[in-house]
């Protein structure tokens, strides 16, 4: 991730080295999409393992805390450049600082990887068999489940987290700075709202907050990006935003411990992490082009029924899958 972070900082600009800077770009993204399936894979593998059996929905959301956090830093630097730099500025070479920061901070988190103690399940299990592709081949249903629960998930999250702050510039004509504001402060409360939704799994099962967000993702997308083409002030853009995040809720707090509950010890983070990774890297991580793309070609309107058309089928797939916490292979 930190790797991509750099490439993308000190990639030359079009006029230096024509068609190569957006190749380079683009296979950039794409590499941060595998590098988080990763990242993610033994970030929920560890943080499900070393939660309590009826605290795993709860301990396993700060997953997404952590990313949302994440994204609470970028903003605040851009909100800080913003304020510092001119638009010219910030065009030509501003806009490189928050990817420089991000490399740098891979130092910090390497320092707090080597101070981590292995979960016990973990330590169990390495003396045994280690994960590999020919291991993961024996749960096609669990990787292809994992598949299905991350499509309409990872489109609808950068949908409503890194793309609707482009859509309130370019579509609704909000002023940048203001739609800066925005975005901070609902993703702010979207932050707030993933334990309280990871421990409200723990109580009522996992299927309850999918279903909530396929169901109220297929219904209310289009509704909500209709609305907000028509919105002119900052208020009413903020809270179809914030609509939209409680939405996503269901799927963001709990699809950590979901997908680790799917794999027993010794595949478990190559099993969430991989086709996760895949499927963020494929669907995630061209949500922009994709949108921007229909954009140019003056159907815009078309990505909104894209993104219900993707929630819909993860929903499909939520309906049929098993609720994880009743069948966790965590307690085996």
């Amino acid at each position: 991730m930190a790797a991509g972070s750099l490439v993308i900082a000190i990639t030359p600009s079009y006029h230096v080295i024509g068609i190569a800077a957006p190749i380079i770009l683009v296979l950039a993204r794409l590499f941060q999409g595998l590098s988080l399936g990763g990242e993610y894979g033994t970030s929920a593998t560890y943080l499900s393992e070393m939660a309590s059996s009826g605290h795993r929905g709860f301990y396993a959301s700060f997953q997404y805390v952590t990313l949302i956090s994440g994204q609470l830093i970028a903003l605040g630097v851009q909100i800080i450049l913003q304020s510092v730099l001119s638009e010219e500025m910030l065009t030509d070479w501003g806009w490189r600082i928050p990817f420089v920061i991000g490399s740098l901070g891979a130092i910090v988190v390497l320092f707090l990887r080597l101070s981590m103690e292995e979960s016990d399940q973990f330590k169990a299990q390495k003396k045994n068999n280690n994960g590999s592709l020919r291991l993961l081949l024996k749960y096609p249903k669990s990787v292809m489940t994992v598949v299905g629960l991350t499509l309409g998930g990872t489109i609808a999250f950068y949908t409503y987290t890194t793309y609707l702050q482009k859509f309130m510039i370019n579509s609704v004509g909000l002023p940048t700075q203001e739609v800066t504001l925005i975005n901070f402060a609902a993703l702010f409360i979207f932050m707030i709202l993933q334990p309280i939704a990871g421990a409200l799994s723990d109580k009522i099962g996992r299927k309850p907050l999918l279903f909530w967000f396929g169901i109220m993702g297929t219904i209310f997308t289009i509704p909500i990006f209709l609305t907000l083409q028509q919105v002119k002030t900052g208020m009413g853009a903020f809270l179809l935003m914030l609509a939209g995040l409680i939405i996503v809720t269901g799927y963001t707090s709990i699809n950590a411990i979901v997908k680790a509950e799917m794999f027993p010890t010794e595949i478990r983070a190559l099993g969430v992490g991989l086709p996760y990774g895949l499927t963020v890297a494929i669907f995630g991580g061209t949500v922009e082009y994709v949108a921007l793309y229909l954009k140019k070609i003056n159907h815009e309107n078309l990505f909104f029924v894209y993104v219900t058309v993707v929630v819909f089928i993860s929903l499909l797939v939520y309906w049929r899958m098993t609720d994880t916490k009743h069948t966790s292979k965590l307690d085996h």
